[in-house]
């Protein structure tokens, strides 16, 4: 008998690469594979749209992941025991700093714990990072497309409406004091998979990194569709691509296995 079909992604470790794309959006998962050499459909169950193709000469694959934590969480590690090692986010973000404006490429170089998710995998003090080499890959990728970008700290929530809409909540005053302290640290962006896929990859032994698209200025939230030029999603992704790119060469020069 075959091997089985992971339980929620639908997929075997042999439809999958060892590089994966991880978008929220299944629109967004099709954007990323039609950059890939012959992408092909594998599976879409629920909010987990699959797609494989090529890279480099070497096997790679888009997985969304819905939006949030848990959902990504559950992706993260079907993709890891079907052999995924190395698994970038590409998705949108929102400003929270003068330093990022709508359309700027965000690369984040940590993420504020806002969320419960990691919580399962590593101890609260543990710090929510990316792998620097991927990191670095993609500030790379962001300097040769000539794409605005940001590296900075983002803030990982678990509720989207807490933050457009804090005000109508009975917790508004301890959302607003935490909210205007990450600010005050120093925090660029927010959304709400970072943190998650930094954390579970880490206690995974697994390389992780983000690369986002801002969808707002600072201190303005409206309607996407209406104010955000959704073209713009192409800067975050054609840089996840060059920076998936460059490690696979990197990889490939260290004999690491594709």
């Amino acid at each position: 008998m075959g091997e089985q079909k992971t339980m929620h992604l639908d997929i075997t470790s042999d439809q999958v690469g060892k590089y994966v794309f991880l978008p929220g959006s299944v629109e967004r998962a099709a954007l990323i594979a039609e950059h890939f050499d012959n992408p092909v459909k594998i599976a879409h169950k629920r909010e987990f749209l699959t797609y494989t193709g090529t890279l480099e000469g070497v096997p790679v694959t888009v997985t969304s992941t819905g939006i949030g934590g848990p959902s990504a969480c559950i992706a993260i590690e079907e993709l890891h025991s079907c052999g995924a090692h190395t698994m970038m986010r590409v998705g949108s973000a929102a400003s929270t700093s003068q330093k990022v404006k709508i359309g700027d490429v965000v690369i984040p170089n940590g993420a504020v714990r806002m969320e419960g998710t990691g919580n399962h995998y590593l101890p609260f003090e543990f710090p929510a990072v990316p792998d620097f080499e991927m990191l670095k890959a993609l500030e790379t990728a962001a300097l040769k497309l000539g794409h605005p970008y940001n590296v900075g700290i983002t803030i990982t929530k678990d509720s989207y409406y807490t933050e457009a809409e804090p005000e109508t909540k009975p917790v508004y005053e301890e959302l607003k004091y935490k909210w205007e302290s990450y600010i005050k640290g120093g925090a660029t962006n927010t959304s709400m998979e970072c943190a998650v896929l930094f954390l579970v990859g880490a206690s995974l032994g697994i390389r992780t990194a983000s690369v986002m698209i801002s969808a707002t200025d600072f201190g303005q939230y409206s309607n996407d569709a209406k104010d955000y030029p959704s073209g713009w999603e192409q800067r975050a992704i054609e840089v996840g691509i060059e920076g998936m790119r460059r490690m696979i060469r990197k990889d490939k020069a260290d004999g690491m296995s594709m």
